[in-house]
């Protein structure tokens, strides 16, 4: 599977964004989906996941609770992070994984794919 993440850039304060991560090569609901973010100087951190198939589990890091929503659309192979009232410290760079399980995910390790980064700047 190789995975495409797109939809990052420049963005004020309080505003979105759609990052999207398209899966091609295999099918991608067979996997489990996460969007981590690393910003400069910071460790990578897990901000959302979703179950394979039917996307019927979800996960978020606190910081992006009810700001952030992770998505799958399994007819397009496609993973999707909608992100909503952002602020300064969602900037970083966002990459999109693939893995068995939403425990992986959170765990860290072993996932089975990546993708390229997508870049997020939010300005003040």
């Amino acid at each position: 599977v190789q995975l495409q993440a797109s939809g990052g850039g420049l963005v004020q304060a309080g505003g979105s964004l759609l990052l999207s991560c398209a899966a091609s090569g295999r099918t991608f609901s067979g996997y489990a989906a996460g969007w981590f973010r690393q910003a400069p100087g910071k460790e990578r951190e897990l901000v959302a996941a979703i179950s394979r198939s039917g996307g019927t589990i979800t996960y978020y890091a606190d910081s992006v609770k009810g700001r952030f929503t992770i998505s799958r659309d399994n007819a397009k192979n496609t993973v999707y992070l909608q992100m909503n009232n952002l602020k300064r410290e969602d900037t970083a760079t966002y990459y999109c994984a693939a893995a068995p399980t939403t425990g992986t995910l959170r765990s860290g390790y072993g996932m089975d794919y990546w993708g390229k980064g997508t870049q997020v700047t939010v300005s003040s």
